[in-house]
C-alpha cells in the first residue's frame, strides 16, 4: 500500500506538486491573518504603545526584507549574457526548491510563536511578526518565482496558478476549523490545533520540495552529460572580458525607467492595502454590523466562505484570463468592486440579507484580484529580461522589489482603519471597554441604545467608502499599464529568442 501511494506521488504532474506547495502556507497564513491581532489585543493584553511601536518596526522589515532577500538570492543573474556563463533552467529552479525545503518548515515553526506567551506582549508581538514575515517572505519569493522559472507561455502560468488556486481553498479550510477551536478564555484547544496545523505543513514542504528536486536533478544530469559529450564539438570563441556585474543602484535606476513597473507597483500597494484592511476588520464589522441580526452559525459560514470563496472564484477567473487576459479580467474586477460598493452604500446598512452579501463578496473578489496579480508580475519579469538582456531571469529579486513598495499596505490597513474608526466614532479597540469612550463622547442624557448606531454607522461607512476609493485609484493607474495585448505578446516571443539564442553553436563536421 505504502509503496504503491509512493509510485502514484512520484507519477504526479509538476504543476500539481507546485500547487500543493500553496495549501501548506495557507492552513498556516490564513490562521494567523484572522487571530493575531485579537490574540495580542485582547488575550495578551498588548498595550496601544507597544501595539504601534511593533507595527511600525514590522512595516520597516516587511518592506526591506522582500528586497534584501531577492537581491541575495538573484543578484548573480543581472549582468547581460556572456559566453561560459550560463545558468541552465534546472539549476535555477533546484536552487529555489532547496531554499523552500529549508525555509518552509522554519516557517511553520514561526508560526507556533504567536500562540504561546514567552516574552512581555509588546516584544513578543514585534519579534513574533518580524521572525514570521521573515520565513514567510522566504518562501513567497521562491515560491513565486518558481512559476515565473516554471514557464514562460501564458497557458502554462496559468495552469501553474490555477492549481495554486485549488489548493489554496482546500488550505482555507482551516479557518472553519479554527472558529470551532477558538476562545479566548481557553486557549488551550486553540494551541493543539495550531500544533497539528504546522506540523502538517513541515510534512508537506518536506515532501513536495523533495519530489520536486528529484525530477529536476535528473534533467539536470541529463543535460550536464549532453554538454559533456558534446563539449569537444563546440566552437571555441576568443575569451570576452567578464562584464562587471551590475550594482544595486544601477539595478534600481533601470527600474525607475521600467514604466510598466511603477504603475503596476502603484495599483498593487492600493490592492495589498485593501486585501488586509478587509481581513484585519472582518470580524469587527460582523460584531457590529451583523452579530444581533444573524446567528452564530450564519457568522461562522460567512467567515469560512470569505476565506475559501476566493481560491474558488479564482479558478473561473482564470479561465477568463485565458480567453481575455489577465489585464481585462483585473479591470473588470475593479469595475465591480467599484459598482458593488455605491450599490451597498445607497442601500445602507439596514439591508442585513444585502449587508452580508456585500461582506463576503467584498473579500472574495478582493483576494481574487489578488491572486491574479502573480500572473502580471510573472510578465514584467519577461519584460525586464528583455529589456535589459539579463542572462536569466531575475525573477525572485523583481517579485521583492514589487513588494518593498506593496507590503507597507499590510501595515497601512489596520493603523489606518483604527484611526478613522476612532476619529469617526470615538471607538478605541485598544481600551478594556471601548464602547465607554462612544458613550462618553456623546451627552449624558442619551442612552447607550442611541450611541450604539453611531458606532454601527461607522463601521458601515468604513466598510463602503474603502473599497470607493480603492477602486478609484486602481482604475486610474491601471489605465496607463500597457503589457497587455501585442505588447506582451511581443516581449513573450523575444524572451523564447534569447532563451533559444544561448544554444552552443556546433562545428561542421
Amino acid at each position: 500500500m505504502g509503496l504503491r501511494l509512493l509510485a502514484c506521488l512520484f507519477r504526479l504532474p509538476t504543476a500539481v506538486i507546485y500547487g500543493s506547495l500553496s495549501l501548506f502556507v495557507s492552513i498556516l497564513h490564513n490562521v494567523f491573518l484572522l487571530y493575531y491581532v485579537d490574540t495580542f489585543v485582547s488575550v495578551y493584553k498588548i498595550d496601544k504603545l507597544s501595539f504601534w511601536i511593533g507595527e511600525t518596526v514590522f512595516l520597516i522589515w516587511n518592506s526591506l526584507n522582500d528586497p534584501l532577500f531577492g537581491w541575495l538570492s538573484d543578484r548573480v543573474f543581472l549582468s547581460t549574457q556572456q559566453p561560459g556563463a550560463e545558468i541552465s533552467s534546472p539549476e535555477v529552479v533546484l536552487k529555489r526548491l532547496r531554499a523552500l525545503s529549508h525555509n518552509g518548515p522554519l516557517f511553520a515553526i514561526s508560526f507556533l510563536a504567536f500562540w504561546v506567551a514567552w516574552a512581555h506582549p509588546g516584544l513578543q508581538f514585534l519579534l513574533c511578526l518580524c521572525m514570521y514575515d521573515s520565513f514567510l517572505t522566504m518562501v513567497d519569493l521562491h515560491h513565486n518565482a518558481l512559476l515565473a522559472d516554471l514557464a514562460v507561455s501564458a497557458k502554462d502560468r496559468t495552469s501553474l496558478n490555477f492549481y495554486c488556486s485549488f489548493f489554496s481553498a482546500i488550505g482555507s479550510l482551516s479557518v472553519f476549523m479554527s472558529y470551532a477551536v477558538w476562545n479566548k478564555e481557553d486557549f488551550f484547544s486553540f494551541r493543539i490545533f495550531c500544533i497539528t496545523l504546522a506540523f502538517c505543513s513541515i510534512a508537506g514542504f518536506t515532501l513536495s520540495t523533495q519530489l520536486l528536486r528529484q525530477r529536476f536533478e535528473a534533467d539536470g544530469k541529463a543535460k550536464w552529460d549532453q554538454e559533456s559529450t558534446l563539449k569537444e564539438l563546440y566552437i571555441e570563441k576568443p575569451s570576452v572580458p567578464q562584464e562587471k556585474r551590475i550594482t544595486l543602484a544601477e539595478y534600481l535606476q533601470q527600474l525607475s525607467r521600467h514604466r510598466n513597473f511603477l504603475w503596476f507597483v502603484f495599483m498593487n500597494l492600493i490592492q495589498v492595502f485593501h486585501c488586509h484592511f478587509n481581513s484585519n476588520f472582518f470580524p469587527l464589522f460582523l460584531e457590529h454590523l451583523l452579530s444581533d441580526q444573524i446567528s452564530v452559525s450564519t457568522g461562522s459560514f460567512l467567515l469560512g466562505v470569505s476565506y475559501i470563496a476566493p481560491h474558488l472564484n479564482n479558478l473561473y477567473f482564470l479561465s477568463l484570463c485565458r480567453r481575455w487576459g489577465v489585464y481585462a479580467v483585473v479591470r473588470g474586477l475593479f469595475f465591480l468592486k467599484l459598482a458593488l460598493s455605491v450599490v451597498m452604500l445607497l442601500a445602507g446598512p439596514d439591508q442585513v440579507h444585502l449587508l452580508c452579501i456585500f461582506i463576503a463578496s467584498n473579500r472574495v473578489f478582493t483576494e481574487g484580484t489578488c491572486k491574479l496579480l502573480n500572473l502580471v508580475v510573472t510578465d514584467l519579469v519577461d519584460e525586464d529580461l528583455v529589456l535589459n538582456r539579463r542572462k536569466q531571469a531575475a525573477s525572485a529579486l523583481l517579485f521583492g522589489m514589487v513588494a518593498l513598495v506593496t507590503k507597507p499596505g499590510q501595515t497601512f490597513a489596520p493603523l489606518i482603519g483604527t484611526w478613522l474608526l476612532c476619529v469617526y466614532t470615538g471607538y478605541d479597540i485598544f481600551q478594556r471597554n471601548p464602547l465607554s469612550n462612544v458613550v462618553s463622547a456623546q451627552p449624558k442624557l442619551e442612552s447607550h441604545a442611541v450611541l450604539e448606531p453611531t458606532l454601527r454607522q461607522g463601521c458601515f461607512y468604513l466598510l463602503v467608502f474603502v473599497p470607493i476609493a480603492c477602486a478609484l485609484l486602481q482604475l486610474l493607474t491601471w489605465s496607463q499599464f500597457n503589457l497587455h495585448g501585442k505588447r506582451l505578446q511581443l516581449v513573450k516571443a523575444q524572451r523564447q529568442g534569447l532563451m533559444q539564442g544561448r544554444a552552443p553553436e556546433i562545428k561542421m563536421i
